[in-house]
């Protein structure tokens, strides 16, 4: 991988778009969280009107699951949502004609077809078509209660563990987080059931939650990721999918959409 990353071209990468990247501000540092418009657009819209009304700051990591997530937010619903909506429609398929889609060849056991639609881990049904985005490592997603129409994203959690794809199709995912997860997987787990946290002492105060845009440019984390629509990332998968180094001695000749890691790196 790193060979062929050392080797890509300026046009195999994209920037961020700003107004479409997440500050998530801990004690311990920054997470960058790249948003999935095109999948979730009134959850998009939801979350960012809560992070310009401040609503996010001061609250705290409520819950730490080993081997599955961590989520934060406001789990008691006792600050108010200024001008948020209260409940959303669920976003869980998107029509597969209005995402781009460069699919795996690999077979998958959750969906007809999986591949990566433009920076996201994704999954399609020609039969129907539908696509929606997949629970690897690093996505985030929009808690809700038993109706499918009861979330709002004011409470928002990364996968840290093996992928969960039982979750597909049954929550609205928001994004992934690019850089800053090593802060997230590595918090201490919650002692509570679900891994809540059950003392207030426990929990990781959350210092501030920004869109990049509003953010000064001096003060931006400057990323850009590998397009998956270029021949770089069409190798990457195939490194990934048979190992050549020499520690391997049996190529495996298939991989997991969420064993393909997409790149970051600075801009």
């Amino acid at each position: 991988m790193a060979a062929i990353i050392a080797a890509s071209k300026p046009s195999d990468w994209q920037p961020l778009d700003p107004e479409n990247t997440l500050y998530l501000q801990l004690p311990t540092g920054r997470v960058v969280i790249e948003l999935a418009p095109k999948f979730a657009p009134q959850y998009v819209a939801n979350i960012k009107t809560l992070a310009r009304e401040r609503y996010f700051d001061g609250l705290a990591i409520e819950r730490v699951q080993d081997n599955f997530v961590v989520q934060w937010g406001d789990a008691a619903h006792t600050k108010p949502l200024g001008t948020a909506k209260r409940s959303l429609p669920a976003e869980f398929l998107v029509p597969a004609r209005d995402v781009p889609f460069t699919p795996l060849a690999d077979p998958d056991t959750y969906a007809p077809q999986v591949g990566f639609a433009g920076e996201f881990p994704a999954a399609r049904d020609p039969a129907i078509g539908r696509a929606w985005l997949v629970h690897c490592y690093g996505m985030v997603g929009a808690g809700r209660d038993d109706d499918v129409d009861s979330g709002n994203g004011s409470e928002l959690y990364a996968v840290i563990g093996q992928a969960p794809r039982q979750l597909d199709r049954n929550v609205a995912l928001v994004g992934r987080v690019v850089q800053g997860m090593e802060l997230l997987s590595s918090l201490p787990r919650g002692p509570g059931p679900l891994g809540f946290y059950t003392k207030g002492e426990q929990r990781m105060r959350i210092e501030s939650v920004r869109i990049a845009a509003d953010v000064p440019r001096r003060e931006r984390s400057r990323l850009e990721v590998m397009r998956t629509d270029t021949r770089a990332f069409a190798e990457l998968i195939e490194a990934r999918r048979n190992r050549r180094d020499s520690w391997y001695k049996v190529p495996a000749d298939r991989v997991d959409v969420c064993n393909i890691p997409i790149p970051v790196r600075r801009q």
